[in-house]
């Protein structure tokens, strides 16, 4: 693919995890990647490995919580690329406590940050979005369909993107397609600090008797923004190894 003819695809939290993960095969699948993310080392990293392996990609630092930020970095994709065919809208943050004791200003965050993010990319992108006829994926999680102690503000939230992802597939089709994907227990950097034990106890809850990969979940990303998907709009597609059906 020439890098005039190259589809471009915004991912958040792209530093680590599912994001890097997601960011790294849509590079490989032949997209200029915008790497966001608050990391700016890692994720400058992410993009130097993506254009390691012949892709094409580059870094910007966007909190997805800032109204500014989004607007800044849609005008400079406009004037950069003239174009934008997907965005993955996936960068989260979490805070463990029960509702009880989970301050305001972390329920806050975490609705801003998880779901509220997809409203302000949704604002600043979506002329683009559908001048290219492109598409959305939402990163939520098999916590907005089952219940788990101390995770109140993220379940909500990750349950919201669920609806909302419905919402703008109906207020923006036929031009844009919009889904999302629900990922159980991945194995990424945010596992690091959990038990050994408890890895133990999420592998055993799913049908398949393991934790998932990153690049697992990339995979459903990148079939939903390809033309293999051009009928699928407005789904959420569980990648959890079958926990949410043991």
């Amino acid at each position: 693919v020439t890098s005039a003819a190259r589809p471009v695809a915004i991912v958040t939290g792209a530093a680590q995890g599912i994001g890097q993960a997601v960011a790294v095969r849509l590079g490989a699948d032949g997209m200029h990647v915008i790497v966001t993310d608050i990391s700016v080392a890692d994720g400058r990293a992410v993009a130097r490995t993506i254009r390691a392996t012949n892709g094409e990609a580059r870094f910007r630092k966007v909190d997805v919580s800032s109204a500014r930020d989004w607007h800044l970095l849609a005008r400079w994709v406009e004037a950069e690329y003239g174009r934008l065919d997907l965005v993955v809208s996936n960068a989260y943050t979490i805070t463990y406590a029960a509702a009880h004791e989970l301050d305001p200003r972390d329920w806050d965050r975490q609705l801003s940050v998880n779901l509220g993010a997809l409203h302000l990319a949704t604002r600043e992108l979506i002329g683009m979005l559908r001048a290219s006829r492109g598409s959305i994926v939402a990163v939520s999680s098999v916590h907005a369909r089952r219940g788990f102690a101390r995770y109140p503000a993220y379940a909500a939230s990750k349950g919201g993107l669920i609806s909302l992802c419905q919402q703008l597939a109906v207020e923006y089709g036929p031009d844009v397609r919009v889904n999302a994907v629900l990922p159980g227990a991945i194995r990424t950097p945010a596992w690091d600090d959990i038990p050994a034990s408890e890895q133990v106890v999420a592998a055993a809850e799913t049908c398949l008797a393991r934790m998932g990969e990153p690049h697992e979940v990339a995979a459903v990303v990148s079939f939903l923004a390809s033309a293999d998907a051009a009928y699928v709009t407005g789904s959420s597609i569980v990648v959890d190894g079958g926990m949410l059906i043991k």
